[in-house]
């Protein structure tokens, strides 16, 4: 039998965040996520989608002739199966961006993708699930993000990334204000925080990090699908 996956969408766009923002980019969202974060702008991943078989996906993985791929969700890594489509897009020489809430098992990606951690901060409302053995399994390739939602989660971040000296362990540690979102089904919602106050704080602190916009929320109307 082939494997498969619950697939929520495949899109070709700009990459919107990490240190590859502005590239073209071939998304890959998984269907399904075991948080709620307040901020979440992807309520529509948690349940839509189709099952397809993994060769399906890359495939049209493929069709875009492009070389950056980012596998997201939802929570990419509650679906096992990922691994079969991670691999073989690493193995054709994609760079393959894994984008993870911190509250998964990494140590299963293979070698050659970059994990994107989120680190869950206390305004997320899902601080509670994150995983400190994971930041054991960090690379230099890897990266690490905060959606910052106000000063206190700010400070808690600050603290955060000094104790564990993320800025140590891997490629870059982003810091990103979280964007206003409506409430839904099954998301809280917020007000979002300034960009100009986060940068400021940044600067102020004279912390080693990367500020970080959600450049497609920018270009697209910040609800739009596909982008």
């Amino acid at each position: 039998m082939p494997q498969t996956l619950f697939i929520n969408e495949v899109f070709f766009s700009i990459q919107g965040e990490s240190t590859r923002a502005g590239m073209p980019c071939v998304f890959v969202r998984l269907t399904g996520c075991h948080l709620r974060c307040c901020y979440c702008d992807t309520e529509y991943a948690f349940h839509e989608g189709a099952r397809r078989t993994i060769e399906s996906v890359i495939d049209q993985v493929n069709g875009y002739t492009c070389d950056l791929v980012e596998v997201t969700g939802g929570e990419p890594l509650l679906q096992p199966n990922v691994h079969g489509l991670i691999s073989p897009l690493c193995e054709a020489g994609k760079t393959v961006l894994v984008e993870t809430s911190g509250a998964c098992d990494i140590t299963q990606c293979d070698e050659r993708a970059i994990r994107i951690m989120d680190i869950k901060t206390p305004d997320s409302g899902e601080m509670d699930r994150i995983d400190l053995a994971i930041l054991d399994h960090l690379r230099a390739i890897d990266e690490v993000k905060f959606v910052i939602c106000s000063r206190r989660d700010y400070e808690w971040s600050r603290e955060f990334l000094r104790t564990h000296r993320l800025y140590e362990r891997v490629a870059a540690v982003l810091f990103s204000p979280a964007h206003g979102v409506s409430g839904g089904t099954e998301v809280l919602g917020i007000t979002g925080l300034s960009l100009r106050d986060l940068a400021q704080w940044i600067l102020a602190d004279r912390l080693p990090v990367r500020l970080q916009t959600q450049l497609h929320k920018t270009i697209w109307d910040p609800m739009t699908r596909g982008v």
